[in-house]
Parts: structure tokens; C-alpha cells; sequence
């Protein structure tokens, strides 16, 4: 059938309106499928991420019973590292301090806590030539042999330091988890001169000189007794030990 032309007019406009009144379906999100939202929350914190990163590639150093980390990288050149037990004592550190003076060397001074609060002016006078110094206890126990409370006790009244000295080497997984949490590095060392057996300058000499090797620590005494033969052997090694091109640093303490 045929619309008059009037008719077939509002035909038109009725069948226009009506297409723009249909609801309109909402276009896929395809984005969206493929990388769904997660809510914040269901992260874990940003530090907990770095810790175990961390974790996961930091290496042990056997002289220390801490992981490697960045204040804590020995040089791997010529340097020697220096350590001296038990002090300070009025006599014998001076005379220490005196002989690293005159070889422009540094080393790092584990003191007892009994022997600072006697001499506090010697600790200063150590830090104010440049070396470092750490803790090794408030007076020199077996610590292994002590209960958690006597070891905190120990370690708390040693000097404030950034590491930790067991006295006889005395030590275990427990003394170490302690020391730590005080924030304390439990450093070692690997050539022992046993000058605290007064065995004649002439032998701690040839010891310091024979376990001399690119970032060794040694260990020496200026307390604890007459160091008199300590200070000898110190001075001719150094002298030996500077020729053949070798630093002596302190530890990052």
C-alpha cells in the first residue's frame, strides 16, 4: 500500500527516533581480560621484596659472621688489616699508636669494656689518629659458656661499634645471633701471631710477615700484659711489609 506523501513523512521520523532511543551494548574490553586488575593489597610490601632479594645474592665472608654488604667490602688489593685485643692499656698503646704513626698505617682496636671506662682518654686519642675501634666485651669471658642474659650483659657494656670481637674465638651460632642483635658484625681473623704468648719479637715478626696476603686481618695485643715485644716485631714487619708494597687499613668498624 501506497502512503500519501504527508503520511509517509512522520513514518520516517517515528522509525529515526526509535533508532536512537535502543539502549547500545557496551564494547568489549579486551585489555582488560588480558591483564585483570589486582587490588593493591594482595601485593606484598616493597620491603619485603628487597629483603629477600637481597638475601638471595648477598655471599658469606669467613672471617665474619654477617653477609657481605656494601660497607663491608675489604679491599682485594695490597692492604693488610691490622687488629690489636684487650687494650686500651696506658702503656703499650701509645707505643702501638706511635709505630702505626710513623708507617702512615691504620688498624682497628678491639678493647674491653673495663679497660675504657679505666682509660676513656686512650680510646679518643685512638679514634682521633684515624682507627677504628670495636667491641671484644666488657672483660674477656668465655661467652659460650654463659647464659643469653650474661652475654647480652657482655656485649652491651663493651664500647659502641659497628663490630664484635668474641674473646678466644670463643663462639657459636648463639653468641653470633645475639651480637647481631645489637646490630654488631662478628669479625674474626685469619692469621693469629700469638704475641700473647711472649714468644720473642723475633717469631711474631716472621709471623705477621709469613700470613701477610692481599686483605688478611692478623691479630695482635696491645693489652692484656707486656706488649713490649708486640711493638718490636710491629715495627720491623712494617717496615718489610711497606716495601713490598702493602697498605694497612682499618676496618670498616
Amino acid at each position: 500500500m501506497t502512503l500519501p506523501p504527508g503520511k509517509l513523512l512522520l513514518a520516517a521520523v517515528i522509525l529515526f527516533a526509535a533508532a536512537f532511543t535502543q539502549p547500545t551494548k557496551p564494547v568489549e574490553d579486551t585489555t582488560a581480560q588480558a591483564a585483570p586488575s589486582v587490588h593493591p593489597a594482595s601485593h606484598p610490601p616493597l620491603t619485603l621484596q628487597l629483603s629477600r632479594r637481597t638475601t638471595s645474592t648477598t655471599r658469606k665472608n669467613p672471617r665474619t659472621s654477617h653477609p657481605a654488604e656494601p660497607d663491608w667490602n675489604l679491599s682485594a688489593g695490597k692492604v693488610l688489616y691490622l687488629t690489636f685485643d684487650d687494650g686500651p692499656q696506658p702503656i703499650y698503646t701509645p707505643k702501638v699508636l706511635a709505630v702505626l704513626a710513623k708507617h702512615h698505617a691504620k688498624a682497628t682496636f678491639f678493647v674491653l669494656g673495663r679497660e675504657v671506662a679505666a682509660h676513656p682518654g686512650l680510646v679518643e686519642l685512638e679514634r682521633s689518629y684515624g682507627h677504628h675501634v670495636g667491641n671484644h666485651t666488657w672483660d674477656h669471658p668465655m661467652l659460650t659458656h654463659l647464659t643469653d642474659a650474661r652475654i647480652r650483659q657482655e656485649i652491651s657494656t663493651g664500647v659502641q661499634s659497628k663490630c664484635f670481637r668474641p674473646p678466644f674465638r670463643d663462639t657459636d651460632a648463639r653468641v653470633a645471633a645475639i651480637a647481631a642483635s645489637y646490630h654488631l658484625r662478628q669479625v674474626l681473623w685469619d692469621v693469629d701471631t700469638k704475641d700473647w704468648t711472649k714468644p720473642g719479637a723475633a717469631k711474631i715478626e716472621r709471623a705477621i710477615l709469613r700470613g701477610a696476603r692481599p686483605g688478611a686481618i692478623i691479630l695482635l695485643h696491645d693489652g692484656g700484659g707486656n706488649r713490649s715485644e708486640t711493638v718490636a716485631a710491629l715495627d720491623r714487619a712494617l717496615t718489610q711489609l711497606a716495601a713490598q708494597g702493602y697498605a694497612f687499613r682499618s676496618l670498616p668498624c
